[in-house]
């Protein structure tokens, strides 16, 4: 069974970590567990599989996040997933959107513990990587959900604790939990990050209730400090749109719990300069300059002239016929920036 260290997590994003995405990212942090954004069972087993299941060695350690409930579907994408080389199969129990819900998979999981252990024994069966699972600390559903969905509950928490025990016989080890309950009707994806208030508590409570689990924190990580006062009462932090929007966090983190690596952050131009040479080859392959350079706008976070990037990249991206040399143009730009 693979291992690797599930201290920091780049948490799976919808429309956001895609490949070209998790290539960027991988430059701040040679520990951080890359996700995928969610990939529909239906989709693996029907669509183009070669074009879903892409990416780049430089990835590992990543994970292939699968929306389903079916758990013979959900199998044979878990197998398509292992043979295409991912280091884990990730079943998504928390995303709480209206689409997914439709598709009888996501958040609502939470209220059928049984077929969510179902699920996971189906892929487990079929994977020699680990199988596992991300789920909300509780949902809300029906009439009136938002205002309760603003508590959480002594039955909040005893209905994760039973979904937890269930779907851990099943052979899952691993539940990164995301710690705001899920409103399922009332709230849009969006709201449903940031609206119900933050448990961190619960989360911690959860991996004291099972010690001899891997329980991880996701859900509005900041910065340093967080991640460091978390890590006293669980076993991992997954991180999303701070990372994304900030990636150097992951460099900070990436320095601060492995100090005795010998590893220093790359500098912006280092990094401009590798994902040049990765657009370069994604270019000849089909891949559009703007469907790349929209992940690396957060390069330049909290820097002077970070507007001015973001609008180059932006504009100089969707111009008819752009190629790699908006990038090239970019990293002398950076070069003359850095000289000056």
């Amino acid at each position: 069974m693979n291992r690797f260290d599930r201290r920091i997590s780049a948490a799976p994003m919808m429309d956001w970590t895609d490949r070209h995405c998790r290539f960027f990212l991988r430059q701040f942090s040679r520990h951080v567990v890359l996700y995928t954004e969610m990939i529909t069972a239906a989709a693996l087993l029907h669509g183009d599989r070669e074009r879903l299941l892409a990416f780049d060695p430089i990835e590992h350690p990543v994970a292939l996040q699968l929306g389903g409930s079916d758990p013979a579907a959900l199998a044979s994408a878990a197998q398509y997933g292992a043979a295409a080389g991912y280091d884990e199969i990730n079943l998504n129990v928390g995303c709480p959107s209206d689409r997914v819900q439709s598709g009888a998979f996501g958040a609502c999981l939470m209220a059928q513990p049984r077929l969510v252990a179902e699920c996971v024994a189906a892929m487990s069966a079929r994977v020699a990587v680990p199988v596992t699972v991300k789920v909300r600390i509780g949902i809300e559903e029906g009439a009136g959900a938002v205002p309760r969905g603003l508590e959480y509950t002594a039955q909040d928490y005893d209905r994760l604790h039973d979904f937890v025990i269930t779907v851990a016989a099943s052979g899952c080890t691993v539940f990164a939990v995301h710690a705001r309950k899920a409103i399922l009707n009332g709230l849009s994806p969006k709201e449903n990050r940031e609206v119900p208030p933050l448990r961190y508590d619960v989360v911690r409570r959860l991996k004291a209730d099972f010690p001899q689990l891997t329980v991880i924190a996701n859900g509005g990580v900041r910065n340093l400090e967080q991640v460091r006062d978390l890590l006293l009462g669980v076993d991992g932090v997954m991180i999303g749109r701070e990372a994304y929007h900030n990636p150097y966090l992951l460099a900070q983190i990436e320095g601060s719990l492995h100090p005795q690596a010998g590893w220093a952050p790359p500098s912006r131009l280092q990094v401009l300069e590798r994902f040049t040479l990765y657009a370069e080859d994604q270019l000849r392959n089909g891949h559009t300059l703007s469907a790349m350079t929209r992940h690396i706008l957060g390069l330049f976070s909290r820097q002077a002239g970070a507007r001015s990037w973001r609008r180059y990249f932006s504009e100089a991206s969707r111009q008819e016929g752009a190629g790699i040399e908006v990038l090239r143009h970019a990293c002398e730009m950076l070069r003359r920036q850095q000289a000056a």
